[in-house]
């Protein structure tokens, strides 16, 4: 038949690192290309007692139907642990549990975004955020990062000649570049948002994740309105889907209407089985574990790539997360150095699949969280091969 697909999809792109995904399955290739947390890191046995302890003491109530906003004692630690850790005052009701935070930026721009509406994005972006928002057919605009944070002199200017509806940023640990915004750059962000009107989405999956630096506040503590993010994937499972997006009450409640209509509620007993692990074991101390892993981890691949790239090849020192960012010299493309580099056996994510309006062609994602000492050491040295090959 013709005709029968929707024209809202003629605009999405795909996402590239779900399709490199089929091609790194190979036992051979070592990836980077993936945004996947390490598993030896996944609490099994805490999970399954958790499990264990839920379907016995509650299992019918487990397996029901549930509110579509979650499961209230859920929402009640993610509002408690705010506040304890961020002094960030976010009350259980301002908190809806969705299937993953990619859920999250789906209803967010089911909600928020008409038809040619201005969309914000960060230079270089998160490519989820990009084919999420893409499914309303906004018109992107894209604003460049710089060391610190968001450009905020081409924001405001980008501000004031155009009418932007939506401003999306991932402040710590940025996917893709592995950056940090400065408290300064928070704060000036804040004044700036309010001043022009813009709503704000700020996606935190990563900011738990701390190797080193000062624990920033969340821009949400200067600028009321705004939306924060947040998601269980990092710190516990990414299998268990489970995220969060925190909004206004007005916006809240037609949030609550499109997830409804999407899957009526995120997996009871996922979320049952979520709160009782974090309510019986010591979650800081997991997630410090986790951090060890990870600094270990980005030491390593900073100090191969350092060693074993071109001098010309530049790379970001992230303070946490999972994502660093290489570039390389301009004459270089990252998507024909990819050909090369995976007949090498060894993968990453081109740049220009962060790009929202185009560009990046010299630049590249690299994740460090879900490979071996080893495998980051041997996939560096075959990624330089690849780049001195491509160089001469």
């Amino acid at each position: 038949m013709k005709n029968t697909i929707a024209k809202r999809m003629k605009g999405v792109p795909q996402s590239f690192i779900r399709e490199i995904l089929k091609v790194t399955d190979s036992e051979h290739v070592i990836s980077f290309a993936g945004g996947l947390p390490n598993p030896s890191t996944f609490p099994v046995k805490g999970l399954a007692k958790a499990c264990e302890d839920v379907l016995a003491e509650d299992g019918p109530k487990a397996l029901q139907y549930g509110s579509t906003e979650g499961y209230f004692p859920l929402r009640q630690y993610i509002s408690a642990r705010y506040m304890e850790k961020h002094g960030l005052k976010v009350g259980p009701d301002e908190i809806l549990i969705t299937t993953g935070s990619q859920q999250a930026l789906d209803l967010a721009g089911k909600v928020l975004i008409n038809q040619k509406d201005k969309v914000l994005m960060e230079g270089p972006g998160y490519l989820g955020a990009i084919q999420a928002f893409s499914m309303c057919s906004p018109v992107f605009k894209t604003v460049m990062l710089k060391d610190d944070g968001v450009d905020m002199d081409a924001f405001k200017k980008i501000c004031s000649k155009e009418k932007i509806k939506l401003f999306y940023g991932v402040p710590n640990f940025h996917n893709p570049s592995g950056i940090t915004y400065s408290e300064q750059v928070r704060k000036e962000l804040a004044a700036a948002l309010s001043k022009f009107g813009v709503q704000f989405i700020e996606d935190d999956p990563y900011g738990e994740l701390r190797f080193t630096g000062e624990k920033l506040s969340h821009i949400k503590s200067y600028y009321k309105d705004g939306i924060l993010l947040g998601s269980f994937s990092k710190v516990v499972a990414p299998g268990m889907r489970i995220g969060w997006i925190t909004a206004p009450k007005n916006i809240m409640k037609n949030l609550v209407t499109a997830k409804q209509g999407a899957d009526l509620h995120t997996n009871s007993l996922s979320q049952r089985i979520l709160h009782r692990y974090l309510t019986d074991n010591d979650v800081d101390k997991h997630i410090q574990d986790i951090i060890k892993i990870y600094k270990n981890q980005r030491d390593i691949m900073i100090k191969a790539i350092e060693e074993l790239l071109p001098d010309s090849v530049k790379h970001t020192s992230p303070e946490g997360g999972m994502f660093l960012w290489l570039t390389l010299p301009k004459q270089l493309d990252s998507t024909k150095l990819f050909n090369i580099a995976i007949k090498q056996n060894v993968a990453f994510v081109p740049g220009t699949h962060f790009y929202a309006n185009g560009g990046g062609h010299n630049t590249m994602r690299l994740n460090f969280s879900n490979s071996s000492p080893e495998k980051i050491k041997e996939g560096i040295e075959r990624l330089g091969l690849a780049i001195k090959k491509m160089l001469k």
